[in-house]
């Protein structure tokens, strides 16, 4: 039976770790509230490009700020390199959203 860190495959899997390691990335920007249809628009097109790359999005905000972590919807998928640039260049396409800042790829489960 084949360990690595004295791990069986098994365990790693349930612990994701290794090759069972998933990962993601995070995302912030400021969000101009004062259109409600401009608002609603782009949380619809933006939900729209999250279903259509497959990505789960854990979001939060506060007073203008929008921001979130987005990893695969695939039970042992990772987010990637194409699925960063989408999300970017999504919310910098849109006149109400400003100082888009989008995260490296990092372990989901396991970062600090």
């Amino acid at each position: 039976m084949s360990t690595i860190n004295g791990r069986s495959r098994r365990l790693r899997k349930k612990l994701y770790l290794n090759e069972f390691s998933i990962l993601g990335f995070e995302f912030s920007c400021k969000i101009n509230l004062d259109s409600e249809e401009e608002c609603e628009l782009f949380f619809d097109k933006f939900a729209d490009l999250v279903d259509e790359k497959n990505l789960f999005v854990s979001i939060d905000g506060d007073q203008g700020v929008f921001e979130g972590f987005v990893t695969s919807g695939d039970r042992y998928g990772s987010a990637t390199e194409e699925d960063r640039k989408s999300i970017e260049d999504a919310l910098a396409s849109y006149k109400i959203i400003s100082d888009v800042t989008v995260g490296e790829l990092m372990d989901a489960h396991y970062s600090v």
